[in-house]
């Protein structure tokens, strides 16, 4: 086996930064929504079908868009059908396939919800950074983002 290419101190700063960061802001979020009553999980759900046609979403694309199990989606769209934010139906072109639906309650929950979460991204994030800033760390993560999403999860150890 290759020694590894380990990080030098530059590369070692960029990964600790990233990684404290990632955990403080993802910290805020999940502490501002339980205090609302949502899981980020769930608050992403109801954005996502905030914005799909009909509010309407395939279990399997919502899943794929949230980067999250099928398994983990199925139990938070299970508590906000619980909560009447978020319905289940068959889907009526493939009858293997299951549709989340945004409820009106859904819809205004999210009314109430947003306003705070997007002053909370702003505050712990956004407004923290000057644009160049923002330029540079949306095109670097985008780069991540686009080459994990492209490689199979087999070949991501090596």
């Amino acid at each position: 086996m290759d020694e590894p290419r380990w990080l030098d101190a530059e590369e070692m700063r960029l990964w600790d930064r990233f990684l404290a960061a990632g955990a403080l802001v993802d910290r805020a979020v999940d502490q501002h929504l339980k205090a609302e009553g949502l899981s980020h999980t769930q608050y992403e759900v109801l954005v996502r079908l905030s914005a799909a046609p009909e509010g309407s979403m395939r279990m399997t694309d919502l899943a794929a868009a949230l980067y999250t199990s099928k398994s983990g989606l199925t139990y938070q769209v299970g508590k906000l059908e619980d909560a009447g934010l978020v319905r289940r139906v068959d889907d009526n072109t493939d009858v293997r396939g299951v549709n989340a639906v945004l409820t009106e309650a859904g819809r205004t929950r999210l009314a109430e919800v947003a306003p705070h979460h997007v002053a909370l991204v702003r505050r712990v994030f956004i407004d923290i950074l000057d644009p160049a800033q923002r330029a540079a760390i949306t095109t670097g993560l985008g780069a991540v983002a686009d080459h994990l999403t492209a490689r199979p999860d087999t070949d991501l150890d090596r």
